[in-house]
């Protein structure tokens, strides 16, 4: 007998009294029980996109590489030879603080479905991971459980399931104590002649799930990741699912195998809510209904009810529409591999989902209202929040020593010390195409079969953001751009994600629009529409929320398969090039953009002001500048100058292996702190061959980009002149030691 519905049980379910009352105009009736909880999740905004869609429409999505845009499981862009890749982020935050371990594995196993649903073979996988910080006096230990439990999920299922973790990001912050990120991008490759789209097909055509049976493991997933935490989010511990990267891989080779019989016209992942999205959103873009009969769904518990099964959202399923009289064609691929594969449904004609049970209709729902009527609302949104003053603290006249012991400080902090401690945890090597893996500017994998290689970067600043959200986004897209510009990449397309608190509070929203308007901007300015993404909203806990932290993936194309120009110095002799000037862009405020650095956060202890300018042309232009001079030859390595500003990007430079030392002079009017710390955007450190020099400036002189001689490589040490006087000379194992170990060191300790 299934309970009662009325507006608490429905508020109960994620709906505003609002909502609740459409739905019984819509039905003429009070809704199920069944009825409400596809509603609800849904409606839900981690599934319905309530309070983004309005603005997502603002960002770019076509280009001239765009095969599939948003819409579908991931984006797909041409990259010749008729080969294409499919690619997309997904966040797992939410599942990831109640149970660290499982919400970040299945994460994991959760976008390689959305790859490999679209007919690609997945790759390569990045994460961009936010924590509270691991030496907090009160938190630390409970925010280095969760960093341990996250590094440690992600690296059992992509290890498990043969998938490198090619690169990423991990940054600290006292606003992600209560609310981590984890952010899980995945690429695959395949022809362009072999995608699949998820959406049903051809009346009478069977309705088949494939893969894992289910269980009541996640249910309501979807709604507690639309929602703020509180006191009783430890009582949500079962709504975390629980992933099998075994029977992922063996999901994994049967659909791709099935595919290739050409009898799938369509499929779809069951992730957030289940067999609910999976059928209603294929239904949805195929235009018909689809009935299925819940008595065949594979159950591993028993008892389970009409509500269960449709929100349950166990790992490791699939649903797909074959051709009538073709079925026996997939089923038979699937049983070779030992996995369930039931005909549990049917296409129809009529644009419902409708949902049985021993016969019994217990759903139905028209597609069309449960998708593309799904509430849309453009909530207010004022000025952004903001905590941080536009005046900082008066800089002091800081000695050689001084500085050493700044620089010193950066590298030892969480946010820019090695991550080699969760890198070393992957396995970034599997299938032997990693040709620039954790560490690097950007990830790179070659592509035998299109003679290509392809670069991926991830990056996030909720520092500069939570200042300035559309510069700060704009700051993200270039430095992806940029980072890419270092291996000698072109980039061509973007997906993001879009981490953010309460929508419902006017300032968080308009973090929000700022960001994606901000995204926007640049993503056209650099040539990288979004081809999707995903949105996280309410990553609040007890009325705090994080930061603003959008995050940005963007791919690039390399004409080749050879190994990229690494970051590091490779020897002694080479001549260091600081491409685009000591501090472009920045103007006459300079003390403004300076309190937005990595030097305001960890040496001075407070964050002020605004994030660096940048102007796009010449960042444009800087970009250029390295993939010509790189894609000549003319530099033995390439690294991005960004957090920490110079003084840590040739610290950086001299941690290769072995390490290379280096002798650099200085000659400026700024403050030594601005010279060595400031984080203007537009610059690189190349080194340079002592003969390549002049046709290193040369090239960058006719794009207008302004290049600095700064010293020559070599030595043990790394030692820094200002204005003709030493600053510091210091033996790079003292520094390597500081920066390589700290952050283990910190994560270890109970």
């Amino acid at each position: 007998m299934q309970a009662e519905v009325n507006a608490q049980v429905a508020a109960d379910h994620g709906l505003s009294p609002e909502e609740y009352g459409r739905v019984i105009k819509r039905l003429g009736r009070v809704p199920t029980l069944t009825e409400l909880g596809i509603i609800g999740v849904m409606w839900s905004e981690h599934c319905s996109y309530k309070s983004s869609r309005l603005h997502l429409k603002k960002l770019p999505t076509s280009g001239e590489r765009i095969l599939v845009g948003p819409g579908e499981n991931a984006g797909i862009v041409d990259i010749g030879g008729g080969w294409a890749a499919a690619f997309k982020i997904e966040s797992h935050n939410h599942p990831s603080y109640i149970e660290p371990f499982q919400g970040a594995a299945t994460g994991v196993g959760g976008i390689l479905r959305d790859i490999f649903t679209m007919g690609a073979r997945p790759i390569a996988c990045l994460d961009a991971l936010r924590f509270g910080p691991p030496d907090d006096p009160e938190h630390g230990p409970a925010n280095r459980r969760i960093a341990r439990g996250v590094v440690e999920g992600i690296a059992h299922y992509g290890n498990c399931i043969g998938v490198p973790t090619i690169g990423g990001e991990c940054a600290f912050d006292p606003c992600f104590t209560a609310n981590p990120l984890v952010n899980v991008f995945a690429l695959g490759i395949f022809r362009q002649d072999s995608i699949f789209l998820g959406s049903a097909k051809g009346v009478g055509n069977p309705v088949i799930y494939v893969g894992a049976k289910t269980g009541r493991d996640g249910i309501q997933g979807a709604s507690m990741a639309s929602a703020e935490f509180d006191e009783n989010s430890e009582a949500k511990r079962p709504n975390v699912q629980v992933g099998d990267p075994f029977l992922e891989k063996l999901l994994l080779e049967a659909c791709l195998e099935a595919m290739q019989t050409g009898a799938i016209l369509g499929i779809q992942d069951m992730g957030a809510a289940g067999l609910t999205c999976s059928t209603a959103e294929m239904g949805g873009r195929g235009g018909v209904g689809i009935e299925i009969e819940l008595n065949r769904v594979p159950q591993r518990e028993d008892g389970m009810t009409p509500y269960e099964i449709m929100l349950s959202e166990s790992q490791e399923r699939m649903l797909l529409v074959a051709e009538r009289g073709r079925e026996w064609e997939v089923l038979k691929v699937f049983e070779k591999w030992g996995l369930d594969a039931v005909e549990i449904g049917r296409v129809t004609s009529d644009g419902l989902l409708r949902v049985r049970h021993g016969g019994e209709v217990v759903a139905e729902l028209d597609n069309g209202f449960l998708s593309d009527d799904a509430p849309l609302y453009d909530r207010p949104h004022t000025t952004p929040f903001r905590t941080a003053p536009m005046e900082g603290p008066e800089l002091r006249e800081s000695s050689g020593e001084d500085l050493l012991a700044a620089l010193e400080t950066l590298l030892a902090s969480a946010d820019l010390s090695s991550k080699r401690w969760i890198w070393e945890q992957y396995d970034y090597q599997v299938r032997t195409n990693t040709t620039a893996g954790p560490g690097s500017d950007a990830a790179v994998i070659r592509i035998k079969e299109a003679g290509v290689s392809l670069a991926m970067s991830l990056d996030g600043n909720s520092r500069y953001c939570s200042l300035d959200p559309r510069l700060g986004t704009q700051l993200i897209v270039a430095e992806c751009c940029r980072n890419l510009a270092a291996v000698g990449a072109v980039p061509i397309a973007a997906t993001n994600n879009l981490n953010f608190g309460n929508p419902e509070k006017p300032e968080i929203m308009a973090q929000l629009v700022q960001a994606i308007e901000g995204m926007g901007d640049a993503c056209r300015h650099f040539g990288t529409p979004i081809t999707g993404g995903n949105v996280s909203l309410y990553n609040e806990t007890l009325g705090e929320g994080i930061a603003p932290s959008p995050v940005m993936g963007i791919v690039g194309i390399l004409e080749h398969t050879e190994a990229p120009v690494g970051s590091c110095f490779p020897g002694a002799g080479h001549r260091i090039v600081l491409l685009g000037g000591l501090l472009p862009g920045c103007g006459d405020r300079l003390a403004t953009r300076f309190g937005s650095t990595h030097y305001a956060k960890s040496v001075l202890g407070t964050t002020w002001g605004l994030p660096p300018a940048i102007d796009p042309e010449y960042e444009s232009a800087v970009q250029e500048a390295a993939r010509r001079i790189i894609g000549q030859g003319l530099a033995r390595s390439g690294h991005d100058v960004s957090n920490g500003g110079l003084a840590v990007a040739l610290a950086e430079c001299c941690f290769g292996s072995p390490s290379v030392g280096a002798e650099v002079s200085l000659n400026t009017d700024l403050p030594p702190q601005y010279a060595l710390f400031h984080e203007s955007p537009s610059r690189m450190l190349l080194s340079v061959a002592p003969e390549n020099i002049e046709r290193v400036q040369q090239t960058a002189a006719e794009l207008g980009v302004e290049t600095l001689d700064l010293g020559e490589t070599g030595g043990d040490t790394l030692s820094v002149r200002l204005n003709g006087a030493e600053c510091f000379q210091v033996p790079l194992s003292r520094l390597h030691a500081i920066w390589d170990t700290v952050f283990e060191s910190l994560l270890e300790t109970q």
